[in-house]
């Protein structure tokens, strides 16, 4: 089954590839759809016929509803597959999961594995639609689409705004992605974690470092705050979470402290207590909660446009079926 044109292309690897007119594209896209999600019946016939196979290799619970959430509300069939009730455990390729899915006539592959560039390589070898929903340390594309759709709703522009990426960017595929995404919409990006949680030559991608928190905030109108992921660290990348808290933490105290009107985002799952206090997750800073929302109007969007769904169609294409 042969996947319809796309202003994307057939795929959804990562922000590296897309330039600033697709990236608006999808943003622009999702603002109609936020709507449907408003509805008494949160449903429209935009993918009736088409199947989805969620192939989740890693946990999830945010990226993978939403996306679940997303497609049935565009009347999509949707099939979720895990690696602890797949062939996967029994020694399967990820290539002949894959190729025996096809063989059953699906349209797209929402992925989601351990391993950097497994959707680049899945998207290589099959047909259908591939979107990644997270692959290793490499990129988590959908994640910083919500981002810069929420820091837009907010704003009202990304193009100027300063956002600094607050944590563990070493080994954080949101960060990537969301660098990409802001320097190609015309943000300045910075960065700020300890020297064992940036990567090496951060600088060259055209990012601000900054080794100390107050400083970042003081720069940025936007903190973009990351957990640290402590199952992908082998070592004592910081010596306590106590100790993380009190150099690295965001507080109400360290924000005030700055401009006071810094806009808080986190794409979760948070870490009370160590990169961010729950006063400022849950205060007039933060549009945590505002980001889930938008994940479901993104990923509505994503796979609108992947299917061949013209953005300047979008408005007419959520009314189908109402009435």
């Amino acid at each position: 089954m042969s996947p319809a044109a796309s202003s994307l292309g057939k795929d959804l690897v990562g922000l590296e590839d897309l330039d600033a007119g697709q990236i608006r594209s999808i943003l622009d896209t999702a603002e109609p759809f936020k709507e449907i999600s408003e509805r008494k019946i949160k449903k429209v016939p935009v993918l009736r016929g088409k199947t989805i196979v969620n192939l989740f290799m890693e946990p999830s619970t945010r990226t993978r509803i939403s996306f679940e959430f997303a497609e049935k509300r565009l009347s999509a069939d949707t099939v979720n597959i895990a690696a602890s009730g797949s062939s996967v455990q029994k020694g399967e390729t990820l290539v002949d999961t894959a190729r025996n899915l096809e063989a059953m006539k699906i349209d797209m592959v929402v992925i989601r594995h351990w391993a950097s560039g497994a959707a680049g390589f899945l998207a290589d070898r099959i047909p259908s639609n591939v979107i990644n929903a997270g692959d290793g340390s490499h990129e988590h594309p959908t994640q910083a689409l919500l981002d810069l759709l929420t820091i837009r709703d907010h704003t009202g522009r990304i193009e100027g705004l300063k956002v600094c990426i607050v944590g563990d960017i070493l080994h954080s595929r949101v960060a990537r992605s969301n660098i990409f995404g802001l320097l190609k919409l015309g943000a300045e990006v910075g960065v700020c974690g300890p020297r064992t949680l940036l990567p090496a030559g951060i600088g060259e991608l055209g990012v601000t470092v900054f080794r100390r928190v107050e400083e970042a905030i003081e720069w940025a109108d936007v903190l973009n705050v990351l957990r640290l992921q402590l199952e992908r660290m082998k070592g004592g990348y910081v010596p306590t979470l106590r100790e993380y808290n009190r150099v690295y933490g965001i507080s109400t105290r360290r924000l005030e402290a700055a401009s006071g009107e810094t806009l808080v985002l986190h794409p979760g799952p948070m870490n009370r207590g160590v990169e961010i206090d729950s006063d400022v997750a849950d205060g007039p800073h933060s549009v945590i909660l505002k980001q889930v929302t938008n994940g479901v109007a993104v990923r509505m969007a994503i796979l609108y446009l992947l299917a061949g769904g013209a953005p300047e169609q979008a408005e007419a294409a959520k009314q189908e079926g109402v009435g």
